[in-house]
């Protein structure tokens, strides 16, 4: 399942405004690692943070991408 969220970096900006970041998480099959990180890049999506799924196997990858504007 992957979630997709809003938040608002204090750290990157655009002229006077904030940068806008659209964030997915998705699981990460181990037998699929590449063809996943490189599906997500595509999209213009980088890798943020892998952390271990919620049963404790797996894993869970966390990205993030510019918003676009309009």
């Amino acid at each position: 399942m992957t979630l997709i969220t809003e938040r608002t970096a204090g750290c990157a900006k655009k002229g006077n405004n904030m940068q806008k970041w659209e964030y997915v998480t998705a699981p990460l099959l181990i037998h699929n690692t590449k063809q996943i990180l490189d599906m997500w890049g595509e999209d213009g999506y980088e890798l943020v943070q892998v952390v271990p799924g919620p049963d404790g196997q797996g894993l869970v990858a966390y990205f993030k991408r510019p918003k676009q504007e309009g």
